[in-house]
């Protein structure tokens, strides 16, 4: 049996997210302390009491997720003992799959995932970076309409192919707002702006990836135990600098989320297994190939239907 495991990125977060996995594993609370003892910040106190606008900023979510990732991971691996074909992450959840995999250590991976989120966050002014979700558009067709909205001034850029007929773009808050009207008028069944500010996965991103990179060289960085696919390079690279570099061209490279789940097909996954808040990225790997048995472990009904279903 060959199980794939995926982790989910921002977006997936909500206030209580890992509570009752908490209420049976310490190794949830623990996981929130070291991170909250490695960034100053009770990352803890935010997850279980709030408010979401606070667990809802960029620098705060990614550590946030990780933490949550990173713990249901450690529960999952003292309750089941089977090999893992292969790893992925969608957005920041590609950090979370290398520290899952054993490529630097929880410690520096929250540093990171803060510094991530603040460069991020910084990275462009204000309200003059937006993203929105286009639905039952063909991708050619919205990458030609982002093309004809982009200018010298302004642009955007298609950033997420999450599944088909589901794509996201991100640039200028204007240039947005023109191409939501323009898919709206080529037959998008939905097109409609995201509650977020940071143009994720676009070339706005660019000075902020250069940033992280130096982050990066700040940490032990080994090469990971289990196979880590990468978004931005659709495959796994064979030195630790080319996984670096990887993650740090995700920053402003489209997230091919169709292709990833293809090609861990490929190399013979059975089981997808989504570990993280939410069940976000099992509705996409579903609708990208039902072949595939797609679970999600977010709380204590999850992990006992999950467990269950591979070792019947």
């Amino acid at each position: 049996m060959e199980l794939a495991f995926v982790f989910p990125g921002q977006g997936s977060q909500s206030v209580g997210m890992v509570s009752d996995l908490a209420g049976s594993f310490p190794i949830v609370k623990e996981c929130y302390e070291e991170a909250s003892d490695a960034i100053k910040i009770d990352l803890w106190k935010m997850v279980h009491e709030g408010p979401a606008e606070e667990l809802n900023q960029t620098s705060n979510t990614q550590p946030a997720m990780l933490a949550a990732s990173y713990s249901i991971w450690s529960i999952w691996t003292s309750s089941v003992s089977m090999s893992v074909k292969v790893m992925a992450g969608h957005s920041f959840g590609e950090v979370s799959a290398f520290t899952c995999a054993e490529a630097l250590s929880f410690k520096d991976a929250v540093k990171l995932a803060r510094i991530r989120g603040e460069l991020m966050q910084n990275a462009v002014p204000e309200g003059s970076g937006a993203m929105a979700a286009v639905l039952g558009l063909d991708d050619d067709v919205i990458n030609q309409l982002c093309r004809s909205v982009s200018s010298n001034d302004l642009s955007v850029e298609a950033v997420n192919f999450n599944s088909p007929g589901q794509v996201v773009v991100a640039g200028h808050t204007s240039a947005v707002e023109e191409l939501i009207d323009k898919a709206k008028a080529e037959g998008a069944k939905r097109a409609l702006k995201l509650p977020v500010s940071v143009p994720a996965h676009s070339s706005l991103m660019k000075h902020a990836a250069e940033k992280f990179a130096q982050a990066l060289d700040d940490v032990a960085f080994s090469f990971p135990q289990t196979e880590v696919l990468q978004n931005a390079l659709l495959h796994s690279p064979d030195d630790v600098s080319a996984l670096k570099e990887g993650l740090q061209m995700q920053l402003y490279s489209p997230v091919q989320w169709v292709k990833t789940i293809e090609l861990i097909k490929q190399q013979g996954a059975q089981y997808l297994i989504e570990l993280g808040p939410g069940r976000v990225l099992t509705g996409l790997n579903k609708r990208i190939d039902k072949s595939l048995t797609s679970l999600c472990v977010f709380d204590n009904k999850s992990l006992e239907t999950a467990v269950n279903a591979i070792e019947e």
